[in-house]
Parts: structure tokens; sequence; C-alpha cells
């Protein structure tokens, strides 16, 4: 007999969760995690850190207010690393407390080392501090994440040389900043720094930001990027990089492939991410791994051994806390046969945490348009939206597409405030299949973002009239 019924290695967002729903249904789970603390990269180096930092900058620099009542702040000059990091940790230390009385209070063992598969069904956990543990389990779920991707190109071991974890750990907050990579990551962070007042150059290879996006909505995000006074440098990639040894006060210099060279303060580097499945020992068991290490599963997150499964970013794409938790569900309702729906939703959510922040769900009108799709755009422009008035945002857009004959919704778009938030409103409408009369006929409160909804779907409908 096993010692448990699952073995989960990691304890993030993916790890944490299938932990839990085993645990409701009466399984006995043990949860490894190589790092002192709980959490993997959602709690510590990426999604809350990262977005605890947005808002810091966005506090420290005052940026809010610029333009609102003309008012003005200096203060962002003064901001230290100590201010910059302060609530960026206290929200960690929450998260690392909430995951640990989470995981108790389900009765789920906590055990710290590094954990590896020496067979199909025993994980041997090694730390220094302790003797070596051998568990047991019927199932084994591996959620170990993933870690940035560090180009040989560059010099890590200096200090002013970054990847996006390691940018938590500033020293000093840079002078200026070159971020290599516009992917979303190299976005945000690009932003954040920029809001603080400091020169940031962006390099990337593509002719575009984040592609993925709608197109209106990628170059909206790019001139808002520029107006926020970050350099944005396309088709182009660091060829050399040359960084002054023992003398913080000469800049690195950066060679890229159009013949430009760049000097600045620090260096982040935003190349992607690899899964953390080094030294776990799948290979050996027949367990097929990608070109980054992300390990290949099935619609159910079965490996190539039907008991192992892998959820959330140690699989690859698409990496998101939020679907890695509902993959993880998926897993355990799948190992254990505990019923409930075993697929993904069919639409999601996407949050780029930019200022300002973009959110998407459903298709874009250039994918309407390969799919021959005919089609209506909705607009509603914040600066025409009282609330988006009171707020002082000019920029925010809302846009929704529809069907053009059936008014069916196909797609919702924001740029602007709580972007992330307002998504959910036409998330839920996309899932439920509903029509524009849904926002038609809603009663939304006044004044408020959300109303946006109702004032985009007339714009659409107005088009279909031939309303000028």
């Amino acid at each position: 007999m096993a010692d448990f019924d699952l073995v989960v290695i990691g304890s993030g967002p993916a790890g944490e969760w299938g932990a839990v729903q085993a645990a409701l249904a009466g399984k006995r789970v043990a949860v490894v995690e190589r790092e002192p603390v709980l959490g993997g990269t959602a709690a510590n180096t990426g999604t809350l850190p990262s977005k605890t930092l947005r808002e810091t900058a966005l506090h420290l620099s005052g940026f809010r207010a610029r333009g609102l009542y003309s008012v003005e702040t200096t203060l962002r000059h003064e901001a230290t690393v100590s201010d910059f990091l302060f609530r960026e940790r206290r929200v960690k230390d929450i998260e690392r407390e909430r995951i640990a009385r989470n995981l108790q209070r389900h009765k789920v063992e906590i055990i710290q080392g590094t954990g590896a598969l020496v067979d199909a069904n025993t994980v041997v956990v090694r730390r220094q501090d302790a003797p070596e543990r051998r568990l047991t389990g019927a199932t084994i779920l591996v959620a170990t994440g993933s870690s940035p991707y560090r180009p040989p190109l560059y010099p890590f071991e200096d200090p002013r040389i970054h990847d996006s974890d390691e940018v938590l750990e500033l020293e000093r907050l840079p002078r200026s900043l070159v971020v290599v990579g516009a992917g979303v990551i190299g976005c945000e962070y690009a932003c954040m720094f920029a809001a603080m007042g400091i020169p940031v150059t962006l390099v990337e290879a593509r002719a575009e930001l984040l592609p993925f996006l709608d197109d209106e909505f990628s170059a909206l995000l790019g001139q808002r990027m520029e107006a926020l006074g970050i350099q944005l440098r396309f088709g182009q990639v660091v060829e050399q990089v040359d960084v002054p040894q023992q003398d913080e006060d000469t800049p690195i210099r950066l060679r890229l492939s159009s013949g430009a060279a760049l000097e600045t303060d620090q260096v982040l580097v935003a190349s992607g991410r690899t899964a953390n499945t080094a030294g776990l020992g799948l290979e050996a068991l027949g367990v097929t791994l990608g070109p980054r290490g992300q390990v290949e599963v099935g619609p159910t997150y079965q490996t190539a051994l039907p008991h192992i499964y892998a959820v959330g970013d140690v699989i690859g794409f698409p990496a998101l806390a939020s679907t890695s938790m509902d993959q993880a569900r998926i897993a355990v309702e799948h190992a254990f046969d505990l019923g409930g729906v075993r697929t993904m939703a069919p639409v999601l959510p996407y949050g780029i945490y930019t200022i300002p922040e973009v959110s998407m769900a459903g298709e874009t009108e250039e994918a309407l348009r390969k799919l021959n799709v005919p089609y209506v755009a909705g607009r509603a422009a914040f600066a025409t939206n009282p609330r988006g008035q009171i707020l002082g945002d000019t920029h925010g857009l809302l846009k929704l597409l529809f069907h053009r004959e059936s008014l069916k919704l196909l797609g919702v778009h924001v740029m602007g405030p709580q972007a992330s938030e307002l998504v959910h409103v036409g998330l839920t409408a996309l899932l439920t299949g509903s029509t524009a009369r849904l926002f038609v006929e809603t009663c939304f409160n006044y004044p408020t973002l959300s109303e946006a909804y109702k004032a985009a779907t007339f714009d659409a409908l107005d088009q279909l009239s031939g309303c000028p």
C-alpha cells in the first residue's frame, strides 16, 4: 500500500489546488516543495510580486495623479529600493502564510526538500539538513513550474544583468534600463520602471508588440508605452554585450543586429521560460519532454505513464496561474474518478498588467477575418464614459465583436484601468453564448466603467442600422 494516494511535487497554484482537491475527496496527500517557502513562482517571483510592484510604481511615481487636477509629483525621484519592494515583500509573506494554512487545514502533509522520481511510484526527497525520505504515491502530480530562460550571451553573474526573477532583488533602482524581449513579462516590467521616471528601452526581435492581441490594441498599447517614455526597438536582437568589470558608473553597452549601440545602467532579459524538470527523473521513466523541458501531456494532463500527471507552467502554454489551478482540478478529478467537467473552459481570459492594463477574451478582428466570419465591432472610449472622466482616463477603450447576423458576442477587448476585471463581464457573456441583447437589457451601476458595455453595444447596433 502506498504512503499516499497523491504525491504533489511543487506548491505553486497548480500544486496547492491539486492537493486540496484530492484532500477534499478524502485522499491522503503530500506536497513536496524544494524552496524554503511555499507558493512557487506565482507567490514569490512572478504573478503576485510583479503586480504588486506595478501598483507600487504607480503610487510612488504619482502616475495616476499626473494631469488630474493639474497635480504633479517628484516623489519618484526620491524613491528607494526599500520603498519599491516593501509592499511586494509584505504581499509575498501574506500569500505564503495563506497557502500553508490552506494545506494544513485540509490535512495535507508538507515536506520541504528536493523531490525526484526514482521509480514510477516513489519520490525521494533530499535536503541538506535532514535524512533522505522516500515517499510512495499511487498517483504523482508534477507541478514544478518554470524558471526564466537565460541566453548564454548575457553574463548573469554581473549584478546589473537580471532575469525576471532576479529583478525582484534589486540592490538599487536603475538609472536607465534596457529590457530584452517584449513578451508579456518584458512589457510589464518596462512599464513599471518607466512609470518611476527611469529611461527604458525595449528591444524585440518581432515587428510588433504582443501579436496575440487584437491588432488595434497592440498598436494602442505601443502608443501608450511610447507616451510613457519607453523607446521601442522592433525587429532587432542583441548580438553583443559588454559589461565593464567592477565599475558600476560605466554603462553596459549592447550592440544590436541593426548595428546600433545602446548604453544602459542595467539590463533585464525576458526571453521566455524553461520548465523545471531537470533532475526530476521523468525521462528515465519514459515521460516525454519538449525543447525547454516542458512535460508532454494528454487532454486530462496524463503523461506517458497514466498515473503520473503534470500541470501548470511545467507543461508550457498558457502558463497562467488561473489555468494552472484548473488544470490541477481536471487532473485530480480524472485520477480519482471524482466526476465534474474534465475539460478547460472553452474561452479563457488573458490579462496583461502593463500601463495601461490590457485584457481580452474570445476572438480578435484578425481571426474573424481569416475565418470569413461576418462581424461588427462596437467601441466605447473611456474618455466619454462618466467614470472614465472622473478617473481622468482619456485613453481607455472597450471593444466588443458581435456576429453581424446573429449578434452573438464573439470577442471582448479592454484597455485601461481595471481591464483585467472588466473583461469578466464579457467573458461570462461569451461562455453563455449571449447576444447584444444581454448588454442592452442589463442595468449597470452609474457611473461605472462597466457601463461601457452598453455604450459599445449601441455603437455596434448603430453601425448595423446605418446611424451616423
